[in-house]
């Protein structure tokens, strides 16, 4: 098995990219969707996270509003923090249970947004670092998302910068150009992927 950690600043274009490789036959880990998944209405990682935040973090259907959390804890890092210390170890566990049954033989690609963040460069093969200049990733927020440019500002901040992602990478995939220009990039690092795994395997 290979592991390739994957990340990226917010509107870099990590998804993109991710499809790609599962298009060549990775086996994606995408940490976001499991850490959507571990607080869906009656998990007990939502339990955790009202105990911690209290009910007005919940929509009317009993899941989290994320809109409403999302505006507590992204401009105060110690509100930041605690969400972190729920869902983390639980998004952890789940990501080491889907890596297991991948197989020996997989390309496995852990899409992690806050990789650099929290210090996880050494759990993997291989980093790839998806960059773009920060007034993309601001342009891409507002023009392709429709967030208002403050909150766009608060995301980007709140995460590594380019310089700290950059410093992890073995990789950089520069997704600053037409979306025609990725695939080509993509493509060598998944030829070296390839290789990589036959020489471990002989």
């Amino acid at each position: 098995m290979l592991k390739l950690g994957l990340t990226g600043g917010i509107g870099a274009g990590k998804s993109e990219v991710s499809r790609i490789l599962v298009s060549y036959g990775a086996v994606l880990i995408d940490s976001d969707r499991i850490a959507r998944e571990v607080v869906e209405a009656g998990t007990p990682g939502l339990a955790a996270v009202v105990a911690e935040f209290g009910p007005e973090i919940l929509a009317a259907d009993g899941g989290l509003d994320r809109p409403r959390l999302g505006g507590v804890v992204f401009s105060d890092p110690e509100r930041l923090r605690a969400l972190n210390a729920i869902v983390h170890p639980l998004v952890r566990d789940r990501s080491a249970e889907l890596q297991a049954a991948a197989g020996p033989d997989a390309v496995v690609v852990h899409d992690v947004p806050l990789l650099v963040e929290n210090g996880l460069a050494s759990l993997y093969d291989m980093v790839m670092v998806v960059d773009v200049a920060p007034e993309t990733q601001l342009d891409r927020l507002v023009r392709l998302r429709g967030m208002a440019e403050d909150e766009a500002r608060a995301r980007m901040a709140a995460q590594a910068t380019r310089a700290e992602r950059l410093a992890v990478a073995d990789v950089v995939i520069d997704n600053d150009g037409p979306i025609e220009a990725l695939e080509p990039q993509v493509a060598k690092v998944w030829a070296d992927l390839l290789e990589r795994r036959s020489e471990a395997a002989g």
